[in-house]
């Protein structure tokens, strides 16, 4: 059996109860730590608190090199974990596949999400958000500014009257100048914020850092505005609101400090 844990958004509790039972009863567990991570607890907070070994694989040992996970899943009971949920915003159902193919049992224990946090914390209807899109560190992406990509998302998103959910950048594990095991880099929303606002200075955005934390901070305000302020810790993404049903509106202005001009009255 290999089964995939979402750790959810903050520390080692913040898992469900089907999650930590079954990462307790795992023979071996595994987890990876560079597409998400936890706020609030490091591997051995993890480890303290569940009574396990958790083996940190690097994005080539997943991706490229599963063998050891797909292994220890035919010898015995195996747990994959990662921070949120494992088949949301980064996926890992190519390992699911690889398992399933090799007659191996597999099932999925959800957890929290950045995604059901942004919709959660700023009063943003669920069913109103469009496609999610990723902004890249420039050096990533090997150019300057705000790939093209994430540009027609959002525009596409605001035709349509929908929020965007813009997930930040993470680097761990290489850097500017490629591989680096040392390397752990994580874009803030001021400087999402300014990149961003190269096209939308007066647009409205939301911030919200460290969803899941008892310090979560959500903020609205023009995206000018939000460029010159600071958040504190990561984890930090953006939205990008649509057109706002007047109880979305009152939200932002309520719990977040959006500018009543920007929201409306």
């Amino acid at each position: 059996m290999l089964t995939f844990i979402g750790l959810g958004l903050y520390d080692e509790r913040s898992v469900t109860v089907e999650g930590r039972e079954a990462l307790r009863a795992a023979d071996r567990v595994f987890a990876e730590f560079y597409t998400s991570k936890l706020v609030g607890a490091d591997v051995n907070d993890l480890e303290a608190y569940h009574d396990v070994d958790v083996e940190v694989r690097a994005r080539e040992g997943v991706e490229r090199d599963p063998e050891p996970i797909l292994a220890a899943a035919e010898d015995g009971d195996a747990a994959f974990c990662t921070a949120g949920d494992t088949m949301i915003s980064t996926t890992h159902a190519d390992l699911r596949l690889r398992a399933e193919e090799r007659g191996i049992d597999t099932r999925v224990i959800h957890g929290v999400t950045a995604q059901s946090a942004a919709s959660s914390l700023t009063g943003l209807q669920n069913y109103r958000f469009g496609k999610a899109t990723t902004l890249p560190f420039p050096y990533a992406h090997g150019g300057d500014g705000v790939p093209q990509s994430v540009i027609e998302t959002i525009e596409a998103n605001r035709e349509r009257g929908l929020h965007t959910v813009v997930y930040l950048d993470i680097k761990v594990g290489t850097g500017p100048t490629g591989p680096d095991p040392d390397h752990e880099e994580y874009m803030t929303a001021d400087v999402a914020a300014a990149l961003l606002a190269d096209g939308w200075a007066d647009e409205l955005a939301v911030v919200i850092a460290r969803a899941g934390s008892p310090d979560a901070v959500v903020a609205a305000d023009r995206l000018s505005a939000l460029a010159d302020r600071e958040f504190g810790e990561p984890l930090h993404l953006l939205v990008i609101p649509g057109d706002l049903h007047h109880v979305e509106a009152d939200a932002l202005a309520g719990l977040a400090g959006a500018p009543r001009d920007l929201v409306g009255e």
